[in-house]
């Protein structure tokens, strides 16, 4: 064996190693941290039960408005908590649960997490954060320079530069959505001449300054829900978020970017950013940012790219060059507790130019005070926690080298799991894994057949769907109360059955724990549910009968 291939072998052992055990802390614990901290999966497997009470069930555990007027002792709290809590959780670690964007944890963080709540550090000025903050700093470095790739001298001098920012931590990538926007609004109508700028005026009077008749953001039908949160916030309402149509690989249509961009041109209606897609929620795509780009600087406004899940892929040489363009984007949307494997909530965004976040600086006598290095002072939320330091650590302890081959595992998984939908005579995969995500659903090989044929009517295939889709959604119900395995289900338009709307299951295959059995026994579970529809399946087979 090689010396590069026992490295690989030796960092793989190691990285499976993170994600299932922990090493005994030194100090006693209680029985429960103990066993927690120890082996936090088989704590989670003895705790968690496959429960198939109703959320209205649940729901009766916490009913009362009362605050307790009597103490209650830790130890019979704790025990509540594991009874009615704990025990009723959704086991988002478990190696069958592939539905969401939510995965395994490293063991260390454990350990970490109770260091960073126990210093209780408020980010938001440096003086309840005299270490964290220029942590922070570094860490919005170290993701600045994963996307932006400047040299040392860049990040040596605008770092830790009171003025400037690279970014900001964020709780999601919401709120980080919402601030690269934030900027680009103000950016756009800031202070000129005797006009004090959007900040001091509002948007009805900068529109009127600038002669605007209206901001836009265009993004694609893939894009996420927390755009119109952005829009509705920064004032320029819901439907003020164009989406422009996809392809058949579920990325934006550029040629009809580039028109709706030139029509809103001709109504003197502005776009105050253009978001590109790096990895979408649904499908896990990418959109063609480089085009982006080239249309964006055509129309002179604001470049974001929403890269909440897909942006960690950066982080592997062998699959960096699906983002391609990436690195021309204005701002930057990355969750690290997406592919990055912290908790939640940690996001960052990122300004390709540090000196962007000037023109939402705001300061406070008591804190944030000018020329201070306050991080408060250039995001939108005030007090947080320390989670860079977890960044910080994962980046350390796991390194590029490890990340990159928890990714390429996870896209090698997801096309074993697409090549085992394909050879299964019972399934239809709809849309092939760019990066880890991918959706199919549960179709019977006559059934295949029939839509497949020339002959079949529009209405017939709109029936067939309109069947399949409830048998997706009795499979999906049924195997999420059942308690095994869980995978999600999303409707989404399938080009080769002409754009119509399908319900389809979708699965994120993230977690570094996840084996191809597991997947094979998800699959074999559908099939069987499947059998257990007593109207749906039926009526689909006669149905291809004829």
């Amino acid at each position: 064996m090689t010396q590069s291939k026992r490295t690989a072998q030796a960092t793989n052992e190691s990285l499976h190693r993170i994600f299932t055990v922990a090493e005994a802390p030194d100090s006693t614990l209680g029985v429960i941290e103990k066993e927690m901290s120890q082996n936090l999966a088989g704590f989670l497997n003895n705790h968690i039960v496959a429960s198939k009470n109703a959320l209205t069930d649940i729901e009766q555990d916490f009913v009362c408005p009362r605050i307790p007027e009597q103490p209650e002792f830790v130890s019979d709290h704790i025990h509540h908590l594991l009874d009615k809590l704990v025990a009723q959780s959704v086991h988002t670690a478990s190696p069958s649960f592939i539905g969401h964007m939510t995965s395994a944890l490293p063991s260390f963080i454990l350990p970490l997490s109770k260091l960073m709540v126990g210093l209780n550090q408020n980010l938001v000025k440096v003086e309840t954060s005299k270490a964290f903050t220029p942590l922070e700093r570094q860490v919005l470095g170290m993701m600045h320079n994963l996307v932006y790739l400047q040299d040392e001298h860049f990040y040596q001098a605008w770092m830790h530069s009171a003025e400037h920012s690279l970014g900001a931590f964020c709780s999601g990538g919401t709120v980080a959505n919402i601030t690269a926007l934030w900027v680009a609004r103000n950016k756009l109508l800031k202070a000129d001449g005797n006009f004090k700028g959007i900040t001091r005026s509002g948007l009805f009077s900068a529109l009127q300054h600038y002669g605007y008749q209206g901001l836009v953001i265009l993004v694609s039908e893939r894009g996420h829900y927390s755009l119109k949160k952005s829009a509705d916030i920064l004032g320029i309402g819901q439907d003020s978020v164009i989406a422009i149509e996809t392809d058949e690989n579920n990325k934006i249509d550029c040629q009809k970017l580039a028109q709706k961009c030139q029509q809103l041109s001709e109504q003197n209606i502005k776009v105050l950013s253009i978001v590109g897609v790096a990895g979408t929620t649904e499908t896990g795509n990418i959109d063609p940012l480089d085009k982006m780009a080239d249309i964006a600087a055509q129309y002179d406004c604001h470049f974001h790219v929403d890269a909440a899940w897909g942006g960690a892929t950066l982080l592997s040489n062998k699959h960096r060059h699906l983002l391609s363009g990436i690195e021309r984007a204005d701002s930057v949307t990355i969750d690290a507790h997406k592919q990055m494997y912290v908790p939640m909530g940690a996001g960052v965004v990122l300004f390709k130019d540090p000196s962007s976040v000037a023109d939402i600086e705001h300061h406070a006598e008591y804190i944030l005070r000018n020329g201070s290095k306050d991080l408060g002072s250039h995001t939108l939320e005030g007090s947080r926690p320390g989670m860079a330091m977890l960044v910080y650590a994962s980046l350390h302890i796991i390194s590029r080298p490890g990340y990159e081959m928890l990714i390429n595992q996870a896209i090698e998984k997801a096309e074993y799991f697409a090549d085992i939908i394909n050879q299964h005579q019972d399934f239809e995969l709809i849309t092939k894994p760019e990066l880890c995500l991918l959706t199919y659903r549960y179709v019977p090989k006559s059934v295949q057949k029939f839509l497949a044929q020339h002959s079949t009517t529009t209405q017939q295939q709109a029936d067939i769907n309109l069947l399949l889709g409830k048998l997706t959604k009795f499979i999906q119900k049924r195997q999420r109360e059942d308690g095994r395995s869980f995978v999600s289900r999303t409707r989404i338009e399938v080009a080769h059955y002409g754009g119509e709307k399908v319900i389809v299951f979708r699965v994120v295959l993230a977690n570094p724990l996840t084996s191809k059995q597991n997947l094979q026994d998800i699959l074999a579970e559908q099939c069987l549910l499947a059998q257990e529809s007593e109207n749906f399946l039926p009526q689909l087979l006669a149905l291809a009968e004829g």
